[in-house]
């Protein structure tokens, strides 16, 4: 009887244990699908263009040579140079508006003065395109590292102190008086019981910051020339292969910033879903 009881249980072990990974599979799968066949259904379209003569080869030239020179790009070490240049300055110039972003965003929330100067302005300066900073920023730096920092920082953090200050602002009142007769106050307040209620808003202004800061580091590289001495950026071989009418590179380039978009995008959502789900804002999934 207990060999018995050992070979049933053994059974059942085995027949159970795939089932969590069978059914996060499925999930997977139920999320990638769609966008594989949006993605096969873009490149349908875009060779039925290419087939149609509606402009010529030199101009518009179909998936395969664009995809072929892309493959070739991958083989070189220095596109991995002017990936790591692009995202290096990427990295910085976000980590800065972080932090800009959301001290920012913090001192409007607390200071009745702050917010009724500079609530609106915020909304203003987050609605300024991008490349309107650059006239400025050339003339304070000119053709630098620091010019591009600097618009990428006052692209971004407008996106990320609203955000934060959305957040706060649609933090449930009970919440707050809850937390008070538990004796928060002030800064106490802030960190165990706004500020938390606040996270999912301020991951939803971060990613959207992420999204300015991108773009206004794409609009840089190809705004700026190349610095004296160093390596072409992403941006600044996209500008290149305008200047010399190479456009299968321009295009394969253009693959590879709209991919590199998405996989940060892709990453700001799945710790929005995590928060979310730790907040009880979506279901838990089995």
């Amino acid at each position: 009887m207990a060999e018995l009881a050992r070979d049933l249980k053994a059974r059942d072990l085995v027949d159970l244990s795939p089932r969590p990974t069978r059914a996060r599979q499925l999930r997977y799968w139920s999320a990638l699908w769609p966008q594989l066949l949006a993605l096969m259904a873009a490149v349908a379209v875009w060779q039925l263009v290419a087939w149609s003569g509606w402009r010529p080869a030199s101009q518009l030239p179909g998936p395969w040579p664009v995809f072929h020179r892309l493959f070739n790009d991958l083989t070189s070490v220095n596109f991995y140079v002017g990936v790591a240049i692009t995202l290096l300055r990427a990295v910085i110039g976000y980590g800065i508006a972080v932090v800009a972003g959301t001290a920012t965003g913090l001192l409007v929330a607390r200071v009745t003065f702050l917010r009724r100067a500079l609530g609106s302005a915020l909304l203003g300066f987050q609605s300024m395109p991008s490349i309107s900073w650059f006239p400025l920023a050339t003339l304070l730096f000119q053709r630098s590292e620091t010019a591009i920092i600097l618009v990428v920082l006052l692209g971004a953090a407008p996106a990320i102190a609203n955000g934060l200050l959305s957040g706060v602002d649609h933090v449930e009142p009970l919440l707050v008086r809850v937390g008070r007769v538990m004796g928060a106050r002030g800064v106490g307040l802030y960190r165990h019981v706004i500020l938390p209620a606040a996270l999912p808003s301020f991951v939803g202004g971060l990613k959207q910051g992420w999204a300015f800061a991108w773009r206004s580091l794409m609009a840089g590289e190809l705004i700026l020339r190349a610095f004296a001495g160093q390596q072409r950026s992403l941006g600044q071989q996209l500008r290149s292969a305008q200047d010399l009418s190479d456009i299968q590179q321009l295009i394969a380039l253009m693959i590879v910033i709209f991919i590199i978009g998405v996989l940060v995008d892709t990453g700001f959502g799945v710790l929005d879903r995590e928060i979310r789900r730790r907040w009880g804002l979506v279901g838990v999934e089995a």
